[in-house]
C-alpha cells in the first residue's frame, strides 16, 4: 500500500504545498536527503491551531496541530519529488510547541507528528526527534515541524 493510499485510508487529504513565507525554499535536496523547512498548523493557507498550549490550546489540540504540520510537510515532499513513494526513511523530526512558560509536555504534543508519520510510512516513518517548547511561532501557530527525509535513489 502506498503512503498516499494510507492517507486516504486514514481519511486525510494533503493540502496544497505551502509556499515559503520568507527568504527560503520549502525543501532542499542534497544527494538522497531532502531537508524540509518548518511547516506550521495551516491548511491551504488557513490557520487551524493558533495560540499557546496551556492557554488557548490543550495538549490534545496541539497534537492535532502537529498532525496538520506533517500534512503540510508531506505536501512539500510530494511537490519536490513527485510522489511519497520516493520516501525511503523519515530520518529526523524537529518539533516546536508554542507553549506557556514551564510547559514540559512537548514530547506528547509532537507525538501527533511522529505517530502520523509511522501510520503513513510504517517502519520507514520511525525517526530521531527533538521536541521543544517555545514562547512563540510564526503566525501564532501552536506547532511547527521540520523534517529530514532519505529518498530512494
Amino acid at each position: 500500500m502506498t503512503p498516499e493510499n494510507r492517507l486516504a485510508e486514514l481519511g486525510l487529504t494533503l493540502p496544497n504545498p505551502p509556499a515559503a513565507a520568507g527568504s527560503y525554499v520549502p525543501t532542499v535536496r542534497t544527494g538522497n536527503l531532502l531537508f524540509c523547512a518548518g511547516t506550521i498548523a495551516v491548511f491551504n493557507g488557513q490557520p487551524t491551531h493558533v495560540g499557546q498550549v496551556g492557554r488557548e490550546q490543550t495538549v490534545e489540540t496541539a497534537r492535532q496541530a502537529a498532525e496538520v504540520c506533517v500534512l503540510n510537510t508531506l505536501a512539500n515532499i510530494r511537490a519536490a519529488v513527485g510522489s511519497l513513494t520516493r520516501v525511503k526513511q523519515i530520518v529526523m523530526v524537529n518539533g516546536f510547541v508554542n507553549a506557556v512558560d514551564g510547559f514540559t509536555e512537548s514530547p506528547a504534543v509532537i507525538n501527533g507528528a511522529s505517530d502520523l508519520l509511522v501510520k503513513v510510512f510504517g517502519d520507514a516513518g520511525r525517526h530521531a526527534r527533538a521536541a521543544v517548547a517555545v514562547n512563540g511561532l510564526p503566525r501564532g501557530s501552536t506547532a511547527e515541524i521540520q523534517v529530514v527525509v532519505e529518498l530512494t535513489a
